[in-house]
């Protein structure tokens, strides 16, 4: 079927909220990538540049808060949002000025979709111990949907996830502490099947899919999440979101380009081909 003009015209806009990385793979570069091949239309406000590729993370600038804020403004009182996603908030500092911006501006029917990035794929850490807090106690709560791996939602809930039965129990538990949703990813378990668990106010669905063995890995957290939100600006209801966003990251990962000494980048755009 060939596609016409209108079909590839961008629906659902998503607005996210995260760091640079400069080799492409992770960050704001993930999302715009993942957004855009899912049909959406992606803005951005930059909180970091990072000096970074497949290898690790060397440095790291932090953008000041004044221009965070000013590019969320800007965003949302211009091109709008469908759904708004954040990423890297290196500080607690970043984060109030992250909330004071939307209060501000946004609008709190627009989903909200956190992924509480702390550590890269490479183990670099990416924020500090006030900012974990400053997730767990202001931004959480506000969270249409929370995405955390099994490290990162044991340092939120302060468990100990070894099992399919607490990885369902941290996800319940981080209902229980404000979010309206939560995907637990399981791809930190051992096992040849992966397993997320998605919590919400409706119940638990998992998710399985084969675990592929491979290094190309670097970003993979960024774009589930950002492929969630442009999903959900889309009007998808949660748990189709989650799992039609699951299944692009399983193909981008299989068709990934081997870029790289380290971790590598996925493949995001593997849905346009063809189609440009």
């Amino acid at each position: 079927m060939t596609e016409t003009t209108d079909d590839l015209q961008p629906q659902g806009r998503v607005l996210s909220i995260a760091g640079s990385d400069s080799s492409g793979g992770a960050g704001i570069q993930a999302d715009i990538k993942a957004v855009t091949a899912l049909g959406g239309y992606a803005a951005t406000a930059i909180t970091a540049i990072t000096v970074q590729n497949t290898k690790g993370v060397s440095a790291v600038h932090p953008v000041p808060t004044d221009i965070i804020a000013g590019q969320i403004e800007a965003v949302l009182t211009d091109v709008g949002a469908d759904a708004i996603k954040t990423g890297m908030l290196a500080t607690a500092d970043v984060i109030e000025t992250v909330i004071k911006a939307l209060d501000e501006h946004g609008d709190p029917i627009i989903p909200l979709v956190v992924d509480p990035v702390m550590v890269a794929t490479s183990g670099d850490r990416l924020i500090d111990e006030a900012a974990v807090e400053a997730v767990r106690d202001r931004l959480l709560p506000r969270a249409t949907l929370i995405t955390p791996n099994v490290p990162e939602a044991e340092a939120l809930t302060g468990g100990t996830i070894e099992d399919m039965e607490s990885q369902q129990a941290a996800a319940e538990m981080l209902l229980e502490m404000g979010a309206r949703a939560a995907l637990v990813k399981g791809g930190h378990m051992d096992g040849d099947i992966i397993i997320d668990v998605l919590a919400t106010r409706n119940g638990v669905r998992l998710f399985t899919r084969p675990r592929i063995r491979t290094r190309q890995t670097h970003g993979t957290g960024c774009t589930l999440a950002s492929a969630i939100a442009a999903l959900l600006a889309q009007g998808l209801p949660m748990d189709r979101a989650a799992e039609e966003a699951g299944d692009y990251l399983h193909e981008a990962i299989q068709r990934a380009p081997g870029f790289g000494d380290g971790h590598g980048p996925v493949n995001h755009g593997w849905p346009l081909a063809g189609k440009l």
